[in-house]
């Protein structure tokens, strides 16, 4: 119960850092925030989770509602993201936390792909 309440808290603070860097990354690379830490060894799946997390919450407030109603969507952006990411593309998130330009414009493609709303 205790790890499931610490890999929570986990989560909840790589979201925000996630959510934040999104918003900071539009608004142009100097306002890049530093390199998130916990991004350091992640799977290509833990990745996807992170991605769909962040849209599931993104999203839902984007749209004004809930997060069951985005959940597919939502999934269909972070795996089509993820699956079209390169060993680089990865390696960047990894190093830094967030998706770097190229991973970022595969992001975007699928955002509409999936009938998602960008982010302004």
């Amino acid at each position: 119960m205790m790890m499931r309440r610490m890999n929570a808290a986990v989560l909840a603070g790589g979201l925000s850092v996630l959510i934040a860097t999104a918003a900071l990354a539009a608004s142009g690379p100097a306002a890049l925030p530093p390199p998130d830490p916990t991004a350091k060894n992640l799977s290509p799946y833990r990745i996807q989770l992170r991605a769909f997390d962040a849209c599931l919450i993104t999203q839902s407030r984007l749209l004004s509602t809930t997060r069951e109603a985005v959940h597919s969507p939502c999934s269909c952006y972070a795996k089509g993201t993820v699956n079209a990411m390169t060993k680089d593309e990865i390696q960047a998130f990894r190093d830094t936390g967030y998706f770097n330009d190229s991973a970022r414009e595969k992001g975007l493609a699928f955002l509409d792909q999936c009938k998602l709303k960008r982010p302004i």
